[in-house]
């Protein structure tokens, strides 16, 4: 019997709680290729759902474990630990670096390794709520903020309700459901240099005080907003630590073998009918100049070269396939004649 794949539906989003407890719980293993007699033997319908569940799988395939994941788990956790039995001036982490560089991935890898160590020790009860993942609004203010915590929930609010009262009701449901992590992702966000910024970011530390969790943080070079300056700032400094994220860096032989690393265990994901094993390996100085070290990039690109495959019955990744992908302008902007040249070839093909 042939297994397929199985695609994940998730209708909600990330940033609430039926969203989340559908990305704790999916898997992106994928089930070994069938062999050619086994394909030639599938009827048309068999095919297309094959070729339908690879699609689905490849648009995620696997989260590589980088340095940057690795560093996040790992001091996350002991932040947990170190807050188990705080009371008061709870210790977190802020993970900050250029867009692209795994942040939100870091931080939704650290709450879905938690949830699920707690599942397999029997340490989540039946509708708890162990982590929290919100996003910062543009321009957010205290109350938009409490706003997306409620959201999160699913808790009903009437619009009536001033900031203190959906502040208290969310900080009250939240101790009664468990909650022992709360990410908080796209934190440069919050305009610090403004007085609506400047609350928003001490509605984050007063949450942080009645929430009996460890707060992680995320953002684009937050570090330059301002939000570690003044009086304000020196607070969530002497509280948070600081994990700069960054591109991979392709100078030295031990960079080099780190982003080979990458590149390999990426390419070893690939459930390809002809792809040669080693192709994207031998390219991945081209991957690096391509994408300038981005791993939000350097998947982007791997995935669409391997969802082109499957399209366009190549079933195989070459450097030809992987030029026509379009980047995004981050990524092409590191290569200015790079892109120029591709954007001619691509005119050129059109034309």
């Amino acid at each position: 019997m042939t297994h397929f794949f199985e695609p994940e539906d998730v209708d909600h989003p990330l940033t609430s709680k039926e969203g989340w407890a559908a990305f704790v719980a999916e898997s992106t293993t994928p089930s070994a290729v069938p062999p050619p007699a086994a394909l030639q033997r599938l009827t048309e319908a068999e095919r297309a759902a094959y070729d339908q569940a690879r699609e689905d799988y490849h648009a995620q395939l696997v989260i590589v474990s980088t340095p940057t994941i690795r560093h996040v788990a790992a001091t996350g956790r002991k932040r947990i630990l170190l807050n188990r039995h705080q009371h008061s001036a709870r210790r977190g982490l802020i993970v900050s670096g250029p867009a692209g560089t795994g942040k939100t991935t870091a931080i939704t890898q650290l709450g879905k390794n938690f949830e699920q160590l707690g599942q397999q020790r029997g340490e989540v009860l039946p509708d708890s709520l162990p982590v929290v993942y919100i996003t910062v609004p543009p321009a957010a203010t205290p109350k938009m903020l409490a706003v997306e915590f409620a959201r999160f929930i699913g808790l009903p609010l009437p619009s009536r309700f001033s900031q203190v009262e959906v502040t208290n009701k969310v900080c009250d449901l939240l101790c009664t459901l468990g909650c022992r992590l709360v990410l908080i992702d796209e934190l440069h966000n919050l305009d610090i240099g403004t007085r609506v910024g400047a609350e928003a970011s001490d509605q984050i530390k007063y949450l942080s005080e009645r929430i009996p969790a460890t707060f992680v943080l995320a953002g684009v070079d937050v570090e330059g907003t301002g939000l570690f300056a003044g009086r304000r700032g020196g607070q969530i400094a002497s509280r948070y630590t600081l994990i700069p994220t960054s591109p991979f860096r392709h100078k030295t032989e031990e960079q080099r073998k780190s982003w080979r690393s990458l590149v390999a265990t990426l390419e070893e994901s690939l459930r390809l009918h002809a792809h040669r094993p080693g192709t994207l390996l031998k390219l991945s100085a081209y991957l690096h100049d391509r994408t300038g070290g981005m791993i939000g990039s350097l998947s982007h690109l791997v995935r669409e070269a391997a969802l082109d495959a499957i399209l366009d019955g190549s079933e195989k990744i070459t450097k030809a396939s992987l030029e026509r992908v379009d980047l995004d302008e981050g990524a092409e902007q590191q290569n200015i004649p790079r892109a120029r040249r591709r954007r001619a070839r691509h005119e050129k093909r059109i034309a």
